[in-house]
């Protein structure tokens, strides 16, 4: 699977093969140690260090509920009326079937597959770029997509990629698909980057957002054993980055949204804050704006204002008066 894909979660390695994740984890170091494969966060990629690209299929099957979650916060983050830009990918899919409810709402994308889950919401406005279509995810590239983004302005881009890290920020594996996913992040003035925590600590070949750009990365609590993975949050965190986890409902669970709240991270591109977090009541809340004359770079926390707390994720059995709970990452104090 590994060697057909480029890539493989551990879920659905699982799956295939009628066993535990607990078993599959130690059959994968066990196929490391030989030089086979290389392990990644909830997965395992082919050896040589840059990650394949995985194939449309492959994507759609790997983490599915993960996805799921971080649609329904990211899609809380719009507001009425707004203009966004969408990039390809089955996350920023999802987070289209649930931005489809947004009355007034203007969306800018390159993806088919967001086209079409917004096609008939009558009331949400769809801009295709133009382009070259690209079959293996339905996206639009080439100088095409990149010209009719030229001279655009919207309030925030979602995008996701092949992988994630502190050091480089978002990635993809295909060139044509990255030079498009920096031309949607120059039109807008947020960034929000979605991606599951099997992405965290994979490093691909074209860097599409560098972490200085970033002003949030929704996601999903990683496993308890993924030491990696919380440390590679806590780095992005530190460098300014706002972390909204959230948690996946329990089995038999309803599909409500967790509340959004904040992190200390940097405003928007333009100099601004967060403006589209919604709480329990639905209502838009804007985020507190940097403090005047302060860097954008300038480590969280810093300025005399203490750092929020990360709040501990809900255990197996607790009671949750909302499923799907978000545990906000805060900055580390220096």
């Amino acid at each position: 699977m590994v060697r057909a894909n480029g890539a493989v979660s551990l879920r659905e390695l699982a799956r295939v093969v009628q066993t535990s994740e607990v078993t599959v984890r130690r059959d994968v170091r066990a196929l490391e140690a030989e030089g086979l494969l290389d392990r990644r966060h909830g997965g395992a990629v082919l050896p040589g260090g840059f990650t394949r690209e995985t194939g449309f299929p492959q994507k759609s099957h790997t983490a599915t509920a993960e996805k799921t979650a971080i649609a329904d916060l990211a899609a809380g983050l719009v507001e009425e009326g707004e203009a966004v830009v969408v990039g390809a990918g089955t996350t920023t899919q999802e987070l289209a079937r649930r931005l489809a409810r947004v009355p007034g709402l203007t969306v800018v994308t390159n993806s088919l597959l967001v086209a079409q889950a917004l096609a008939h919401a009558n009331r949400v406005e769809v801009v295709m770029t133009g382009g070259t279509l690209r079959g293996s995810n339905y996206a639009l590239v080439g100088s095409g997509a990149e010209q009719s983004l030229q001279g655009l302005r919207v309030s925030r881009a979602f995008l996701s990629g092949s992988g994630l890290t502190a050091e480089r920020g978002l990635s993809t594996s295909n060139m044509l698909s990255a030079s498009v996913d920096r031309a949607l992040v120059q039109a807008a003035a947020e960034v929000v980057v979605l991606a599951d925590h099997t992405k965290l600590g994979t490093d691909t070949m074209f860097q599409t957002v560098p972490t200085d750009v970033m002003t949030r990365l929704v996601t999903d609590k990683p496993p308890p054993h993924e030491d990696r993975a919380g440390t590679e949050l806590q780095a992005l965190a530190d460098q300014g980055v706002q972390i909204t986890v959230a948690g996946t409902a329990p089995a038999g669970a309803g599909e409500a949204p967790g509340h959004v709240q904040g992190g200390g991270g940097r405003g928007g591109r333009d100099g601004r804050g967060g403006r589209g977090d919604k709480g329990p009541d639905g209502q838009g809340r804007r985020e507190m704006p940097p403090m005047p004359g302060q860097r954008r770079n300038m480590p969280p926390g810093a300025g005399g204002s203490p750092a929020p707390q990360l709040r501990s994720a809900p255990q197996p059995g607790e009671q949750q008066s909302v499923p799907g709970r978000v545990a906000d990452l805060a900055p580390r104090r220096r």
